[in-house]
C-alpha cells in the first residue's frame, strides 16, 4: 500500500512506481496508476453478506439488521481520506475489474474510500494465516436463539491456495470477540515469565551476587595490551620527546 495515496494524495504515476506498492504500481496497459494500488487492496474481499433471516416464525420471517458501519477502527478513520484524482488519471486493480469494467468512469467513478470501511477492516493486515475480520454488526436488536438464514454472494475465491472461508456470529464485548488464540498466549507467556522467575530465585539463592560489587568493574583493573596505537604518522620517522 502507498499511505499518502490512501489519504488522498494525487501521487504522479513516477511516485507510484516508485512506491512500496510493488508489484501491482501501475497498469501494464496504460501506464496509469493503480488506485488504491498495492497488493492488499487488490485482494479486498469481495463476498456479500446479507442479514440473517430468522425462520420459523409464525408471522413471517424476521430480519436481524445488520450494517457495515461502525467496523473500522478510529484510529484506521484518520488515514482513510477522499482522494484529489480525477476518474481518467487512474486504474482500478486488476481484481476489481468486475465491478469497474471500463475502469473509472463519469458513470461508476473512483470509490469514497473514506466511506468504505470493510476496505480499511481489510487493509488492516493479519499477523497469521488463519485470522477474522469484522464484517457486519449490530447493536441494537437482540438476536434471539432459532434458526437462522443467511445469503451470501460468493466472489471471493479461495480454493486455489486450499483455503477456507467461515461466517462466525458472535456477541462482542467491551473485551471485544471471542478470541482463544489471546488467551491461550498471555498463559504461554506468564508461564514463561513463571519459570525464568523461579529459576532467576535459585540462581540468586544459590550464588548470590552482592549489590553494588566493584570487583564486577574492570575500569580500574591493569590491562596490559600486546600493542599501542598513538594515533601518530611514524611514517617518516618522527617521534617526540
Amino acid at each position: 500500500m502507498d499511505l499518502d495515496q490512501l489519504m488522498g494524495k494525487p501521487l504522479s504515476n513516477s511516485t507510484i512506481s516508485s512506491s512500496t506498492c510493488d508489484p501491482l504500481r501501475t497498469d501494464p496497459d496504460t501506464g496509469k496508476a493503480y488506485y488504491p494500488c498495492g497488493l492488499i487492496a487488490n485482494s479486498l474481499f469481495n463476498d456479500t453478506i446479507y442479514s440473517p433471516a430468522l425462520l420459523g416464525v409464525d408471522a413471517g420471517n424476521i430480519t436481524y439488521e445488520m450494517t457495515n458501519k461502525g467496523i473500522a477502527w478510529d484510529s484506521d478513520k484518520q488515514i482513510y481520506k477522499k482522494t484529489q484524482y480525477q476518474n481518467s488519471q487512474v486504474m482500478p486493480p486488476p481484481n476489481w475489474r468486475e465491478r469497474y469494467p471500463d475502469g473509472y468512469t463519469d458513470e461508476n467513478p473512483i470509490p469514497n474510500i473514506n466511506e468504505d470501511e470493510e476496505l480499511m477492516v481489510w487493509m488492516r493486515t493479519a499477523g497469521l494465516p488463519a485470522f477474522s475480520k469484522l464484517s457486519r454488526r449490530n447493536d441494537t436488536t437482540a438476536m434471539t436463539a432459532g434458526v437462522y438464514r443467511l445469503d451470501i454472494d460468493d466472489y471471493f475465491p479461495v480454493t486455489e491456495y486450499s483455503g477456507t472461508k467461515s461466517i462466525l456470529i458472535s456477541t462482542r464485548t467491551v473485551m471485544g470477540g471471542k478470541n482463544p488464540f489471546m488467551g491461550i498466549a498471555y498463559v504461554v507467556v506468564g508461564g514463561i515469565c513463571i519459570v525464568l522467575g523461579a529459576l532467576f530465585t535459585v540462581a540468586h539463592l544459590v550464588k548470590p551476587r552482592k549489590l553494588g560489587d566493584h570487583t564486577y568493574l574492570t575500569w580500574n583493573n591493569d590491562q596490559h595490551a600486546s600493542a599501542v596505537t598513538t594515533g601518530r604518522d611514524d611514517r617518516f620517522g618522527s617521534h617526540a620527546h
